[in-house]
């Protein structure tokens, strides 16, 4: 679980024109004010180590957010931040230094290419932007290198910007930038779709491009690719929250602590203008419902990928309705099976492909319906060694017995 420390909940100094997050302010659905003792005995009721998030986090007077960062330091040794970088100044720094804070920044890119994070108007935009290059760099240099989220769109891989972007990629594993994480865009409007998004062949050109990429890095990894293939293995214990079962009216991956201390999900899932409050218990209605659910309805019915991918983040499900599948599932279904050809050409039996996977996805449907979310490894594990003990038992004694295909792990 991630805890994300939200102040000014979704208040941002920019408007990124695809940011999912625009919906609350529309709405008008932002505070005025926060309350600091509130959120830090919201902390301590929790008890996990915590991040601070937005909107942009750099908005909090720097008083408040110097008590935030030592609460974390305190009493985890640290604090997460992510934040578009653009109002981080150089006495900032040592603050970060002091308190052992982890920094994430979101930039899609050099120059025009971060132009869909809009500050106003081009000048404030290439402004804003260059704020955001500077500080990379700057901490890459200074020994605290952050980690980067990159959304992308025809802006910044689209044709005649893709290799640009590789070029930006190459200088950030030069500085010691240790991963990014490759975000889909999720766009909310039309609008925005039509002007950033891919085709679906588009989409998968770039990721693939992005792909082919990454052995070229000395430590630069996009953890995307990484969690794809350990999906494919049965192993789900460092994948993203994208690839687990999500409520999103209890988001597992994701708990917000507002400015008044109330707790509320993942962003990702307002698709209304409205932050819900986090719901008591979880349920895992959709993924059961996704499975015996035709494809052509917005249901995974038949998909060997879905215990990987379980119908992806609800928050970018078809037409926002977060009990349908996401509405990128050609994409994340034609990396799967590059990633299923590769691993099965080198010997490897993925998950996918394992005589196991229908119990599997047997057990995990029982595990839903009573309300428990296993590890998709701890399943792997246990309906591989009950095949065996069957094996056995069913094998003549003396008899030679088959090996059996493990499932998923490629044994």
């Amino acid at each position: 679980m991630t805890v994300e420390v939200r102040p000014l909940g979704d208040k941002c100094n920019i408007q990124c024109s695809y940011c999912y997050q625009e919906g609350i302010r529309t709405a008008g659905n932002l505070p005025s004010r926060y309350d600091v003792d509130a959120i830090l005995a919201t902390l301590d009721r929790i008890g996990e180590r915590f991040s601070l998030f937005g909107g942009e986090i750099m908005m909090v007077r720097d008083a408040d957010l110097e008590r935030l960062l030592a609460h974390g330091l305190e009493r985890h040794g640290g604090t997460g931040m992510q934040t578009n970088g653009t109002l981080v100044e150089e006495r900032h720094l040592a603050l970060f230094r002091d308190h052992a804070v982890r920094v994430g920044v979101s930039i899609d890119g050099p120059g025009p290419l971060n132009d869909a994070r809009d500050a106003g108007n081009e000048a404030a935009t290439r402004r804003a932007t260059a704020r955001t290059e500077a500080l990379v760099e700057t901490l890459a240099r200074a020994g605290m290198p952050p980690t980067v989220i990159v959304t992308l769109h025809r802006l910044n891989a689209g044709p005649g910007r893709i290799e640009l972007l590789a070029d930006w990629l190459r200088f950030l594993d030069g500085l010691g930038i240790p991963r990014a994480r490759l975000h889909v865009l999720e766009a909310d409007t039309e609008a925005a779709r039509d002007a950033l998004g891919f085709t679906v062949e588009e989409g998968l050109a770039v990721m693939r491009r992005l792909r082919a990429l990454e052995p070229e890095f000395r430590q630069l990894r996009f953890d995307v690719f990484a969690e794809m293939a350990a999906m494919l293995r049965g192993d789900d214990v460092e994948a993203s929250c994208v690839f687990h079962a999500c409520d999103s009216l209890a988001t597992q991956a994701v708990t917000g602590v507002e400015g008044d201390g109330r707790l509320t999900n993942c962003g990702r899932t307002n698709k209304d203008g409205i932050g819900y409050l986090k719901a008591e218990g979880r349920g895992y209605e959709r993924q059961q419902a996704l499975y015996r659910t035709d494809w052509a309805d917005g249901g995974c019915r038949g998909c060997r990928f879905f215990l990987m991918c379980k119908g992806n983040c609800p928050g970018t499900a078809i037409d926002g309705d977060w009990r349908l599948r996401t509405a990128d599932c050609r994409l994340w279904y034609g990396l799967f099976e590059d990633l299923e050809a590769e691993m099965a050409a080198a010997g490897e039996t993925p998950l996918s492909l394992s005589p196991h996977r229908p119990a599997i996805e047997r057990a995990m449907l029982e595990a839903w319906a009573e309300g428990l979310n296993p590890a998709l490894a701890a399943l792997r594990d246990r309906i591989a060694a009950e095949a065996e003990a069957e094996a056995e038992a069913a094998a003549p004694d003396g008899a030679e017995r088959p090996a059996l295909a493990d499932a998923g792990t490629g044994r």
